[in-house]
């Protein structure tokens, strides 16, 4: 038969805590070294950073001019087109050209109307002074008939 002991939990504890400070040392010593490399390395890290700074901003000058002058409106126009391709046809509204054609025949009698109504008082107007007539529904009542003796121009009405 078959026994499996189990270690007493008091042994698996101690060699639980050992690791864990041999673990603390080692980050510690890990810790140290990191910062004297840090301290010895900071000032030329600095330096070289300024160098790239100074070696990029006009590259991003220049690319910032691009975008604006020669990708943009590309793009603006890429997207312009595709919108007028994807858009859906407009439906027609046969109800607003409707309206709108009845209205101008609406508008055209109006017109009609108000021509017929001014000729008609205009020709009442006239058929009661007897003289004259014949002078309001010629032709020619509209112009100027020329001048008299004195030089005034006076007009049939």
């Amino acid at each position: 038969m078959i026994n499996i002991r189990r270690k007493p939990q008091d042994e698996i504890l101690t060699r639980f805590g050992r690791v864990q400070e041999v673990a603390r040392q080692g980050a510690g010593m890990a810790r140290q070294g990191a910062s004297s490399a840090a301290e010895r390395i900071a000032p030329l890290a600095e330096e070289r950073v300024m160098i790239v700074r100074g070696w990029s901003a006009p590259r991003l000058r220049q690319a910032a001019r691009y975008v604006e002058t020669g990708l943009a409106p590309r793009v603006s126009t890429f997207l312009s087109d595709v919108a007028g391709r994807v858009e859906p046809p407009k439906r027609g509204r046969p109800g607003r050209s409707a309206l709108m054609a009845m209205m101008g025949v609406v508008a055209a009698v109006g017109v009609a109307g108000a021509v017929a109504t001014r000729r008609g008082v205009i020709r009442d107007l006239t058929k009661g002074s007897g003289e004259h007539a014949e002078e309001a529904t010629s032709p020619d009542s509209m112009t100027v008939t020329g001048a008299d003796v004195d030089g005034q121009v006076h007009s049939p009405r």
